[in-house]
């Protein structure tokens, strides 16, 4: 599909793959736990030749189709093998503005606040169910995470990236 050199130049395939490949880390542990940051450097070579090593061989740190079609596949099985996330958020076209409250707000600040200690740009705030300055902050950083409109609005997108990155880094990355 790409090649190092394309993979280099490229942000969201990049990240793509090393997000499949983190999520197979915490089950293969022999994966290095990677940061998903859209660059193909040395730790994502790595985990590229060791992912070749034990499931796809020949070992040879490129990403072509085959190769990216084995990781996903992998990626989906043990996805399928997690237990479901937490339902909660209403769905839909519900969404809390600025300065709005809603109970769905709690959680989402809890998050925020877990994933404060653990990641550059997202800042400690306090769990009040209002969409306050530091939810509005948190959520924009979040939008431009996806490359959405930042709106400091929570709707169903920014929920889901709040979820996956709480997931990622906080859930599985306490192990």
């Amino acid at each position: 599909m790409f090649s190092t050199q394309q993979l280099r130049l490229i942000g969201q395939p990049v990240r793509s793959l090393q997000t499949m490949l983190r999520a197979l880390s915490f089950q293969y542990p022999f994966l290095p736990r990677l940061t998903p940051d859209g660059v193909f450097g040395e730790p994502t070579l790595e985990a590229v030749m060791l992912f070749q090593r034990e499931f796809f061989p020949p070992v040879t740190g490129r990403v072509n189709q085959a190769t990216w079609d084995a990781i996903a596949a992998l990626y989906l099985q043990t996805l399928a093998r997690q237990a479901l996330p937490l339902r909660s958020y209403p769905g839909g076209e519900y969404s809390v503005p600025p300065e709005g409250d809603s109970v769905h707000l709690y959680l989402a600040q809890s998050m925020f606040l877990a994933l404060s200690r653990l990641l550059d740009g997202v800042e400690p705030g306090q769990v009040t169910g209002i969409n306050d300055a530091a939810t509005q902050h948190n959520l924009r950083w979040l939008q431009g995470l996806e490359g959405q409109p930042q709106t400091g609005v929570l709707d169903q997108d920014s929920w889901n990236t709040l979820s996956r990155l709480y997931t990622l880094f906080v859930t599985y990355g306490q192990k």
